[in-house]
């Protein structure tokens, strides 16, 4: 079986399951991001970690734990968003307090319990438990995943000069306008289809989305080269772990949920682009 044949495979199995949690939306869907976020923060730590690094113990950990309970038990935006910023405070100056090598570690772990905690703070209350939320997400997996297969078939077919080389050598200038172009046509499409009545609105967000998307591709990319690795795990068969398949989404989430939050409310997000 070639590489591609199981990367979709694999893609299909996973958005099989994620569009059923989706469309359930509520407590499975809450459980499908604090999986997420506790499987990105494993795979951070695992590359960003010293093996010698022992100093903080398990207390990165404990104050992930501590955020997912929250998440699951549906506290409100206000309280998820502080007690993410408390995590963080708390990581680096228990390292700071610590030996100088621990610093530099705290960091890093720091880093990743904010991006492993906004990340499913971003899906979670995105989806919500209305239809503007199930429409959210669905328009958010559109732009993303329509992104992701364009620029990889755009990218093989045109090729040209490289989009950034020094990070990700396999990414082409025309695979990254080929996903925004495709992202945009893949959201304008869904809310379209889902009767959304602002369709240029949409179409500069999908846009927004899209860019972001990669941007989050890229970002992880170079995460993996400044630690010297090809996959950030192996989770996820021919594609490697779960930050590898997720990292667009979650930076594309992360930015819906801010225009959703400016557009709307914090704790409601997707009442603003897509109202009911």
């Amino acid at each position: 079986m070639s590489n591609l044949q199981l990367r979709v495979i694999s893609a299909v199995v996973l958005a099989v399951v994620t569009l059923g949690l989706t469309w359930l939306g509520g407590l499975p869907f809450r459980l499908l991001c604090a999986a997420m976020a506790i499987l990105i923060f494993c795979e951070w730590t695992r590359m960003c970690r010293p093996v010698a690094a022992t100093g903080l113990g398990l207390l990165p950990e404990a104050l992930l734990l501590v955020f997912v309970g929250a998440l699951v038990s549906g506290l409100p935006a206000s309280w998820l968003l502080l007690l993410v910023a408390v995590m963080v405070v708390v990581t680096v100056v228990v390292a700071s307090m610590r030996q100088t090598s621990m610093h530099q570690t705290g960091q890093w772990d720091a880093s990743g319990l904010a991006y492993a905690a906004i990340s499913g703070l971003s899906l979670a209350l995105l989806r919500d438990g209305d239809h503007p939320g199930l429409v959210a997400i669905l328009f958010l997996f559109a732009v993303v995943w329509a992104t992701d297969i364009a620029a990889y078939f755009v990218g093989r077919a045109v090729g040209g000069p490289k989009l950034a080389p020094s990070i990700s050598p396999g990414k082409t200038q025309s695979g990254a306008l080929g996903g925004a172009v495709g992202g945009v046509v893949a959201g304008l499409l869904l809310a379209a289809a889902a009767g959304a009545g602002n369709l240029a609105v949409l179409g500069v967000v999908a846009l927004v989305l899209s860019l972001v998307s990669q941007a989050g591709d890229l970002f992880e990319s170079w995460v993996k080269r400044r630690h010297n690795r090809k996959d950030s795990g192996t989770l996820i068969p021919g594609h490697g772990g779960v930050m590898d398949r997720v990292d667009g989404l979650v930076a594309a989430a992360f930015a819906l949920y801010v225009i959703g939050w400016i557009s709307a409310t914090a704790d409601h997000p997707a009442q603003g682009l897509f109202p009911a």
